[in-house]
């Protein structure tokens, strides 16, 4: 006989959680938080970066879906030498940052929400490039690049029942840079780590 309640209680369990993550769990619809954390970019000083994310949520069974997007900013500095001939040098300023990705999450509870991410980023660095033969050049150049991530999110009564906080890793690793009025192309492998905090609201 217990072996049969034991059966329909897993059964039950496994019938409800489903709808309970479908129609219990605020993770779905449009939202926008404001961003603020820590950067890392290889080799780099410096390490505030803040902005904006906004994207958009769905059901699909127990799973939450999502698009976003982001703008961001950061106080990165970075430097190097002898990358294309000896007594060459090259500076960067960390510039805006843009992402553009999906993820995917589970609620945990009717309040929380663990996630994993992925998408295209684009960098914009402020650049100094010295060839170490009199030729510099002064330059905005853009890095091209994948970010990978996880994080959670909490419901957070802060702006009302729809407000959230979440905490976030991302990984990001750039391979080409555009350098100089002529867009010479050079290739790079460099990555950058950043831990966010997140509060914002769904609509």
């Amino acid at each position: 006989m217990r072996k049969y309640l034991l059966g329909a209680a897993l059964l039950s369990t496994v019938a409800v959680t489903p709808a309970f993550a479908q129609e219990e769990a605020p993770f779905t619809g449009p939202h926008i938080e404001g961003i603020v954390g820590y950067d890392d970019v290889s080799e780099g000083k410096g390490n505030l970066m803040y902005g904006v994310n906004a994207g958009y949520d769905f059901q699909l069974g127990g799973v939450i879906a999502g698009i976003e997007g982001e703008y961001a900013d950061s106080d990165v500095k970075g430097s190097g030498t002898d990358l294309l001939t000896t007594g060459d040098s090259f500076s960067l300023n960390t510039d805006r940052d843009l992402y553009v990705g999906a993820r995917l999450g589970f609620a945990i509870s009717p309040s929380t929400m663990i996630y994993a991410k992925g998408g295209y980023t684009n960098a914009k660095f402020e650049s100094r490039f010295d060839d170490g033969a009199g030729t510099i050049y002064n330059n905005g150049v853009t890095a091209d690049g994948y970010r990978l991530g996880a994080g959670i999110e909490q419901k957070f009564n802060l702006f009302g029942p729809s407000g959230f906080i979440k905490a976030e890793y991302r990984y990001s690793n750039y391979s080409n840079i555009d350098i100089g009025e002529d867009d010479f192309d050079l290739d790079t492998d460099f990555d950058r780590h950043q831990a966010v905090v997140g509060v914002g609201v769904r609509f």
